[in-house]
């Protein structure tokens, strides 16, 4: 016995749908895989993307001129936003448009960062879909195939190249429909945070202008 026959037999549903229904299961596992790992991150890790009030920290100590606490403190939080700020204090004292394109581009690395993995859900979702397609075509041919070489008197025949149809476009939505839905959740998600990194950037940005301000003020 091979290890198909034998995996076969361990599990009826791949023997009525055929080769193609294996490979749309691997493709769920895979998206079951990517759609943990990526709710555990965008949603139940989010304050380790923007931690609540950590802005505010250091919005307090650059109004207060002590640049460096600020600055220590980016260095020893791991979020995105604290990434983000340690980008523009590096640019320090140069012109807002230098440090905005500092923050700009951290912004673009963590949002990078956010978004990884959701392409490839897309595409085990289209995958899916079109693997669910091409087991109907393939249950179809086997159809004809045996009533073109036993004529439409044997039923069970005719029965396990409609289920093989069947099957593989069942299994193929209901691995496609959950990806697609995942992924227009976790790209809505990501934006979001994109979004609301995008304005504490900004408020950080404004700071730091008003302090070179009341320095050359001072001066």
């Amino acid at each position: 016995m091979n290890f198909w026959e034998s995996l076969m037999s361990h599990f009826p549903l791949l023997a009525k749908g055929g080769p193609v229904m294996l490979v749309i299961i691997i493709c769920s596992a895979l998206v079951v895989a990517v759609v943990v790992e990526r709710f555990w991150v965008l949603v139940i890790q989010s304050k380790k993307i923007i931690p609540p009030g950590f802005l505010e920290k250091i919005l307090s100590f650059l109004a207060r001129g002590k640049i460096e606490q600020a600055q220590k403190l980016c260095q020893e939080d791991s979020s995105s936003l604290a990434r983000i700020l340690q980008a523009g204090f590096k640019q320090l004292g140069r012109e807002r448009e230098i440090i905005k394109e500092s923050l700009e581009d951290a912004g673009r690395k963590e949002a990078g960062w956010l978004s990884r993995y959701l392409n490839l859900l897309a595409t085990l979702g289209d995958i899916s879909l079109l693997l669910g397609l091409l087991g109907t075509v393939a249950g179809m041919i086997k159809l004809f195939g045996v009533i073109s070489e036993q004529g439409p008197g044997n039923p069970s025949a005719l029965a396990g190249g409609i289920a093989e149809a069947l099957l593989t476009t069942a299994a193929g939505l209901t691995v496609a429909i959950p990806a697609r839905l995942a992924y227009r959740y976790f790209s809505s998600r990501v934006s979001a945070l994109a979004e609301a990194l995008e304005e504490q950037a900004d408020e950080f940005l404004n700071q730091i202008e008003a302090l070179k301000s009341s320095s050359s003020q001072e001066s």
